[in-house]
């Protein structure tokens, strides 16, 4: 069996919808056994946010934003469907948004949004899509069952990025699929507490669910779709000549992702990644194209560069002086008060003297950073062993990724000197103990020369 994750921009109306129908009914003529994961049509997750929290703040133009997510979602039916057959869809659909109405309605009225409430109204994005594709092809003949992934998925009351209860979740699924024989259409992205209550899997929750139920069925392959190629060597809307690749391995996929690729969700990866099922990546307007497959590492294989990922906008913070040096725990002092507050640190650096810290943090972090570093040292800062910690804005972070990448001469010099060559200067360096990556801070002013610099240096002589 495989499993087939269509994500929002195949789903996103009914040109497209139709493309994802054409793509399923193949795999059926071809007597393969396959389940599908659909996403919300491309766009109404984002509507949805931004229609709640219109209505929490008592914004009456909320009702506008309602009407065009429902306009959106009849207009795709009708396309779809012919008009002796529509009837019945449409009035389930209308009566699923009547229902969004009035949930929207009630925190107009209440002027308050929970987590709880938000994952609510997010769901109606993958259940509307799903139904409606499900009745498509139900009215062109395709056997097939809409199967609401809260029946099947449950986890814990982390409203807004819900933790899995693998051992529920995985006597629901078995016993599901072993009495229905069907094709099922699955909504991703959404799961249940064990009481019933709507949750949300988080952001990338749709490949999330893919993964899930792929791992647990153990199935031969899982197939992403979007709409590139696969994974490719840089963002082809920075780097013109990037090219998709034929394979990496799951720790580069999820290195990648960590540094902004945007093809895949690294948490995605990881039930697969335990059972070692194979991923691939597939373009739903290119279905031909074979795409880059995600699988675990052959030793055989010799170093290979995979791919460079870049995050656009970060800051640096920059902790210096003499309390710092020789000083036991001081490190952990930081660390530890930047985890209290919830901070994600994207990349650390230390000079062997210990007289300075670099952190990277997304600019949405780096002021909250500041107070948390500078309260947890607030005795060595009054003292002046330590200076007030400085903010260093209009940085981006880009990174070289590959196997064995470390354990390869030559290329961290060949990177750095390909940036010095084109009056790149480096901000900050940081090679991970993994092997994977060589991490480079830049001014973001020279981010897309930086990235094409590198990817005709690493990347110019083979397409792999």
């Amino acid at each position: 069996m495989k499993v087939l994750k269509f994500g929002g921009t195949s789903v996103g109306n009914s040109q497209s919808i139709n493309s994802v129908i054409e793509i399923i009914s193949d795999y059926l003529k071809r007597k393969e056994k396959i389940t599908v994961v659909c996403s919300a049509m491309s766009g109404v997750t984002d509507d949805l946010i931004n229609v709640a929290k219109k209505a929490a703040k008592g914004d009456e133009t909320f009702e506008e934003n309602f009407l065009k997510i429902k306009e959106k979602h009849l207009t795709t039916l009708n396309d779809l469907i012919t008009n002796s057959k529509v009837e019945k869809p449409k009035i389930f659909v209308e009566q699923t948004l009547q229902e969004l109405y009035s949930i929207l309605k009630s925190v107009f009225l209440l002027k308050e949004l929970t987590a709880r409430t938000l994952d609510k109204v997010m769901s109606f994005g993958e259940y509307l899509s799903c139904y409606i594709i499900a009745e498509t092809m139900s009215t062109r003949g395709i056997k097939c069952e809409f199967l609401d992934a809260r029946k099947i998925i449950k986890t814990d009351e982390q409203f807004g990025n819900a933790k899995v209860n693998y051992e529920v979740t995985t006597k629901l699924i078995k016993e599901y699929f072993s009495k229905h024989k069907k094709l099922q259409i699955i909504t991703g992205f959404i799961a249940s507490t064990i009481n019933g209550e709507t949750t949300t899997l988080g952001r990338g929750g749709s490949d999330f669910t893919a993964s899930i139920i792929g791992a647990i069925l153990n199935v031969d392959e899982i197939e992403i779709w979007t709409d590139v190629n696969g994974i490719m060597t840089a963002d082809p809307r920075k780097v013109q000549n990037a090219f998709p690749l034929k394979a990496v391995t799951y720790e580069e996929a999820m290195e990648m992702s960590h540094f902004g690729a945007k093809v895949i969700y690294s948490p995605t990866l990881l039930p697969a990644l335990q059972k070692k099922i194979k991923i691939r990546i597939k373009n739903t307007f290119n279905p031909s194209f074979k795409g880059t497959l995600i699988l675990p590492r052959e030793p055989n294989i010799k170093f290979n560069m995979k791919g460079i990922s870049s995050i656009d906008d970060i800051h640096m913070l920059q902790v210096e002086g003499s309390g710092l040096i020789g000083i036991e725990g001081i490190s952990a002092r930081i660390f530890n008060a930047l985890a209290k507050e919830k901070i994600r640190v994207l990349l650390i650096t230390q000079g062997s003297s210990g007289h300075t810290i670099c952190l990277a943090v997304f600019p949405s972090d780096s002021i909250k950073a500041k107070r948390a570093i500078e309260n947890e040292l607030k005795l060595e800062i009054f003292e002046q062993q330590v200076k007030r910690v400085e903010i260093i804005e209009n940085l981006s972070m880009l990174a070289v990724v590959g196997e064995d990448l470390l354990n390869t001469p030559g290329v961290p010099g060949m990177v750095l000197s390909a940036l010095g060559q084109n009056g790149i200067n480096t901000i900050a360096i940081a090679q991970g103990s993994s092997q994977l990556n060589l991490t480079i801070v830049i001014k973001k002013e020279h981010l897309k020369k930086a990235l094409n610099v590198l990817h005709d240096e690493l990347f110019s002589a083979r397409k792999l």
